[in-house]
């Protein structure tokens, strides 16, 4: 598909961060974006789990503050910089998501030869993603996630509105957002995705 080719070449061995509210099909975007455009998926806990601190990755993560720049550089320079990524795009899922983080994902990215090309902001209403997690629950679908309970739900889509959307308001002064509807389908979503990469950057 011509779309397909013209944002390869755009995109070259660069990087699309995807950002959403909680059940917004942020990883499905991601893995459909991926198989189009040969590119690996990396997301925020990929990167997180591969770090050999781990517990003081979590009494960070338990005060619910900002991992400093240079630690928080220090653990994703490496893990984006493989050798099994080099001269592959990368699409991201939620990378650093909290303000404060932006510049420090900026430049790892570009350090690593993965610079940020693109930011999607996947839409979907409260509404949607409490009822999608009450369908979850029904088809017990996402491995028992702990995060998946209610209570944990509420906090999460908090934290979203607090910390994540001036996220979204960096990259849009960037001119690097871009906002997708995520009601759809899923086919609908990765093809409105695609369109709108196309006619905003390929």
């Amino acid at each position: 598909m011509e779309q397909y080719e013209k944002i390869k070449d755009w995109l070259g061995s660069g990087s699309i961060n995807i950002f959403g509210l909680p059940f917004a099909g942020k990883d499905t975007l991601a893995h459909n974006l991926a198989r189009v455009l040969n590119a690996s998926v990396v997301s925020g806990g990929d990167i997180l789990r591969s770090h050999k601190d781990q517990a003081t990755i979590k009494k960070l993560m338990e005060t619910g503050e900002l991992f400093p720049t240079d630690y928080y550089l220090e653990i994703i320079l490496p893990y984006i910089s493989k050798p099994v990524f080099a001269g592959k795009p990368l699409i991201l899922s939620s990378v650093g998501r909290w303000s404060g983080e932006e510049a420090t994902i900026l430049r790892a990215c570009h350090q690593a030869n993965h610079p940020i090309r693109a930011v999607i902001h996947l839409r979907v209403d409260v509404e949607r993603v409490w009822q999608r997690f009450e369908i979850s629950q029904t088809k017990q679908d996402r491995s028992h996630r702990h995060d998946d309970a209610a209570r944990i739900l509420e906090i999460r889509l908090k934290e979203y509105a607090e910390k994540t959307l001036p996220v979204l308001d960096f990259y849009r002064q960037q001119n690097l957002l871009i906002e997708i509807d995520g009601h759809k389908i899923i086919k609908d979503t990765t093809d409105n995705a695609i369109r709108q990469l196309w006619r905003s950057f390929g």
